[in-house]
């Protein structure tokens, strides 16, 4: 069991680092798609939303899907089936056909973002110790070879379609080949009910208990800081080509250079909550993100805007751990649900930030809509009290004995 448990902690590694790099991949090649399709900033903006819909619509399929199969059956699948279709957005070259494509992406996205880490919660509940912050950080490494694959693929002047087709089809090869390697997901059938007493039988159904305001508040912190990544994720590349007029090839290690950054502060983060607590975590993060995009928006040169995405990376990494722990540990009995409260309105930050972002530029110049960024993190921040009668997550989850 030992071995098959690290079989499958590998394999969760891998599909994380997969569906970073799918993703990773279209991101940097938005400006060339962008430029294909004749589309400007604020028409790519509304697109995005279908996009965001498309993995909103794929998230809820692929849940409703694990739970009744298994994540060893969904996950293969939904990898193949967003590595198939990466190559969509890069052959469109109208407005319609894109909307399609980014459509069909986003679904499948979803379903594979979601299923990875059903699968994620499942390994990290056999090994008794945090293990999640780990596979997040092997996602955001994933960001990171995407942009060195489109630099490289800029620089020899291939073609988005095929750099996306190869990409894909890559993609398809390790999601099949570590399929054997995942836990067996299927729930076991539950036992049958004893027959109820007629006191039982008399007796009112529970309420269903409501939310505190306080998970509500947390939501909140989630989708602002969310959003923000989902801005950076997509708008990025396309600030160092516009605004400070890169050529594309090095615009892509604007997101690489965000990425990185996050990758760091995901491996670092679960040592500095267990230090200082996970509201400093959040208030420095959000903090040093708010310093971050500021830098970007309001700087002239090239180096210093990489030196601002990495500082955005950087703070954004820790925050949102932070903000779903502190939900699953308020109330025990409905852990779960408190978790999908927060990381739903989150999600929904997420998805909505590249086309907020969009819309922005209907007003101002790109770079000083990331200024609303700024006032986001720096929210964030200022509230990271929040957290303040949280407990100590290292204390509480884990073992006597465990270790990193």
């Amino acid at each position: 069991m030992e071995r098959s448990l690290r079989s499958a902690r590998v394999a969760t590694f891998v599909y994380f680092v997969l569906c970073g790099t799918l993703m990773g991949t279209w991101v940097v090649h938005i400006p060339a798609i962008e430029d294909r399709a004749g589309i400007s900033h604020a028409t790519l903006g509304g697109l995005l939303v279908l996009l965001g819909l498309g993995a909103f619509a794929g998230m809820q399929t692929a849940g409703r899907l694990t739970d009744r199969l298994g994540a060893r059956v969904v996950l293969p699948a939904s990898g193949v089936l967003t590595g198939a279709a990466l190559v969509l957005p890069g052959l469109p070259r109208d407005v319609w056909s894109l909307a399609g494509a980014l459509l069909v992406f986003g679904f499948f996205n979803g379903c594979l973002d979601v299923t990875m880490n059903a699968h994620a919660v499942h390994v990290e509940k056999a090994y008794g110790r945090p293990v999640m912050s780990a596979f997040h950080a092997t996602f955001s490494v994933g960001g990171v070879l995407a942009s060195l694959i489109a630099a490289g693929a800029a620089h020899t002047g291939m073609s988005p379609a095929v750099t996306l087709g190869a990409s894909g089809a890559v993609g398809v090869v390790v999601a099949l080949a570590f399929a054997r390697s995942l836990l067996p997901t299927t729930p076991a059938p539950a036992p049958a009910p004893a027959p109820a007493t007629l006191a039982e039988q008399e007796a009112p159904a529970p309420k269903r208990r409501k939310a505190p305001g306080r998970i509500w508040v947390l939501a909140a912190l989630a989708a602002m800081v969310m959003l923000a990544e989902g801005a950076a994720n997509d708008w990025s590349a396309l600030h160092l080509k516009d605004v400070l007029g890169t050529p594309t090839s090095t615009a892509a290690f604007a997101y690489g250079t965000y990425a990185a950054a996050m990758t760091l502060g995901r491996l670092l983060a679960d040592r500095i909550s267990g230090r200082f607590g996970p509201m400093a975590v959040l208030r420095y993060g959000a903090a040093t993100a708010a310093l971050g995009i500021t830098v970007v928006a309001l700087s002239p040169w090239v180096w210093s805007a990489f030196a601002g995405w990495a500082l955005f990376g950087l703070g954004l990494s820790g925050c949102v751990p932070q903000l779903f722990s502190a939900a699953g540990r308020m109330d025990a009995s409905t852990a779960g649900a408190n978790v999908s409260r927060v990381a739903g309105v989150g999600y929904l930050g997420m998805l909505s930030g590249p086309a907020v972002i969009g819309w922005l530029t209907h007003l101002v110049a790109l770079n000083h809509a990331f200024l609303l960024l700024t006032v986001l993190c720096a929210i964030a921040a200022i509230a990271a009290g929040v957290l303040r009668t949280a407990s100590h997550p290292a204390r509480e989850s884990e073992p006597a004995g465990s270790g990193h």
